[in-house]
């Protein structure tokens, strides 16, 4: 089957699925997209588009925003646009069977991580968490929660630079790219897709506001990991004085060890013991203030110094 012949309906919402849109037009044809309903956003909870729907506008696609796929005029306009397959990436509704059974040759989903391992909401956040090794999985839909049959994968590494916000981007691109080489394969005939390994399955359920909050009975490791899994949502934070200190940036010093929670100085920078070394904060807000330098922060925070360490 020539590229171009094939009829694709996509369904995706957040910034996540952009690439993977703007890839899929570039060498097949889209015939209609489907995205979420405009929702209100920001401080001022004015009505936004999704990201998805505004591209599609751009590239002069199609769009419906119904709010359940269960709508019958949805149902209807899927239908009637024919789709040989249907891409979805971070749509962020669940499919109905008579859906993943409408096209020819089933529903293709771009996710985050390498299946089986992180199914779920939060699988970019559970593998910075996690991991040291992340991908991208080409998987035909099924009933369940990121149980279909894989097509294809890819890997990358995980750097201690990368925030959760990076490997979005970094892993957004990387689906694109991978989505583009293997649906000409697959709808040829020439990739059979695998089944998952249910035993190696694991989890990364939807996050939480909550879930930000630092516990300094946790390793200073693990909590530098969370800084970056946590940004730029739902962002990490501790208190300090009664206020909320969101933190940005962070580091663990393993070579230091005080009393959980203990505040500190390590290299003129504020830190916090933890029950394994310091959580180093290089970058913070205090609520109501600006976003500052651990270092700038300090000349503000007179009474943070409990004991010394370090230049």
């Amino acid at each position: 089957m020539d590229a171009m012949d094939i009829r694709i309906v996509f369904m995706g919402s957040p910034d996540f699925a952009l690439p993977t849109l703007n890839a899929l037009h570039e060498k097949f044809d889209v015939v209609g997209v489907v995205t979420q309903p405009d929702r209100p956003a920001g401080r001022g909870r004015r009505i936004q588009p999704p990201e998805v729907k505004e591209l599609a506008q751009l590239l002069g696609l199609p769009v419906i925003q119904p709010v359940s796929l269960r709508d019958p005029d949805a149902m209807d306009q899927i239908r009637a646009w024919s789709p040989d397959v249907i891409v979805v990436a971070a749509f962020g509704q669940i499919l109905r069977q008579d859906i993943l059974d409408l096209p020819s040759f089933g529903c293709l989903n771009v996710h985050a991580s390498l299946l089986p391992r992180w199914r779920g909401a939060a699988p970019v956040q559970a593998a910075i968490l996690n991991d040291d090794i992340t991908g991208v999985t080409i998987m035909k839909m099924d009933r369940g929660l990121d149980t279909g049959p894989i097509l294809s994968q890819e890997s990358l590494p995980i750097t201690d630079e990368m925030t959760a916000g990076i490997l979005f981007d970094i892993l957004a691109q990387k689906g694109a790219d991978l989505l583009v080489k293997t649906l000409p394969d697959y709808m040829n005939g020439e990739i059979i897709p695998q089944s998952q390994n249910e035993d190696e399955a694991t989890y990364a359920p939807r996050l939480q506001k909550e879930d930000g909050r630092l516990d300094f009975s946790e390793p200073a490791r693990f909590l530098a990991r969370k800084v970056r899994a946590f940004h730029p949502w739902p962002g990490a934070f501790s208190f300090y004085e009664g206020e909320r200190l969101k933190i940005y940036r962070a580091y663990a010093d393993e070579h230091l060890n005080f009393e959980p929670g203990k505040r500190i100085i390590v290299d003129d920078k504020p830190a916090i013991g933890t029950v394994k070394g310091v959580l180093v904060l290089e970058e913070v807000q205090l609520a109501g203030k600006s976003r500052v330098s651990g270092a700038d922060f300090l000349r503000g925070a007179k009474d943070w110094i409990e004991e010394r360490d370090g230049g």
